[in-house]
């Protein structure tokens, strides 16, 4: 089953891995990316526990609920 992703309201959203890497679980939509045409494209990742920012180059990768989870759980 695929997450629903509105990207109007991706930025702030929070997003919980379902497999962490280096205890980084938690995540907060920090910043959009956009191209020329102001459509968003990707999105930027920061980690909850350790502020480090990950880009994900298509904002649709948030959609696979085998990786990701809407919401801090």
């Amino acid at each position: 089953m695929a997450n629903q992703v509105n990207p109007r309201k991706l930025h702030l959203s929070k997003w919980t891995a379902q497999v962490p890497q280096n205890r980084e679980k938690h995540f907060l939509v920090t910043e959009l990316i956009r191209d020329e045409d102001e459509v968003i494209t990707g999105c930027v990742l920061e980690a909850v526990i350790n502020q480090n920012s990950y880009t994900l180059t298509d904002w649709r990768e948030l959609k696979d609920s085998e990786r990701w989870r809407q919401g801090w759980k």
